[in-house]
């Protein structure tokens, strides 16, 4: 019984082990070989978190004025199409999707609008402090369904986020790689799935 039981935590403890390398190696080369099929971004995906990110979001939108805007989790709608109308963002390249309830969905609520959309590249663009954890979310999530990214920061005041904040999501990202959940039906703002459009 105590020899079965080592041997299953060995092999248990070795199956993780491979688990990771194969992430570690797979992951670059779609990352790679989404920058090399897409050298520029597609598409601005934008993570809610103030009207602030909308706002830079609406005066950088200016400068791509044939990309398309996401933005995961934002400001209300009416406030968001009003900043956006502000500086003549026509609507149709606004899409405001509100199924996220944390940094982790905000990437796998979208992964597959991107996909059916042939999106390989984007532009992230969210706040200083949470840009490493966003950084490290989208690379596991991303990168796995061979998406890159050139993120966009936004400067703010206030201080990054704990490194264990960003453990603990890298965490969550790999349990969806695996099984497709991200335990966010854990979190009080956990909601069905919102989409606005005008």
């Amino acid at each position: 019984m105590n020899w079965s039981y080592r041997q299953f935590k060995k092999y248990w403890v070795l199956s993780l082990v491979g688990f990771i390398l194969v992430i570690i190696t797979v992951i670059p080369i779609r990352i790679a070989i989404a920058s090399y099929q897409a050298p520029h971004p597609q598409a601005i995906l934008t993570l809610g978190g103030g009207p602030e990110r909308e706002k830079f979001t609406a005066e950088f939108a200016q400068e791509h004025p044939h990309l398309d805007i996401w933005v995961s989790s934002g400001i209300l709608p009416a406030q968001a199409f009003a900043i956006f109308e502000n500086v003549d963002i026509p609507t149709n390249r606004i899409h405001l999707d509100y199924r996220a309830v944390d940094t982790v969905t905000n990437f796998t609520t979208l992964v597959d609008d991107f996909q059916q959309r042939h999106i390989q590249h984007i532009y992230l663009v969210t706040s200083d402090f949470h840009l490493p954890r966003a950084t490290t979310i989208a690379t596991l999530v991303l990168g796995s369904q061979g998406i890159t990214f050139t993120p966009i920061s936004i400067p703010s005041e206030r201080p990054r986020e704990s490194v264990a904040r960003i453990i603990r999501d890298s965490g969550r990202s790999l349990l969806w790689i695996v099984s497709g959940r991200t335990g966010a039906s854990f979190n009080p703002r956990f909601r069905p799935p919102i989409y606005a459009s005008r």
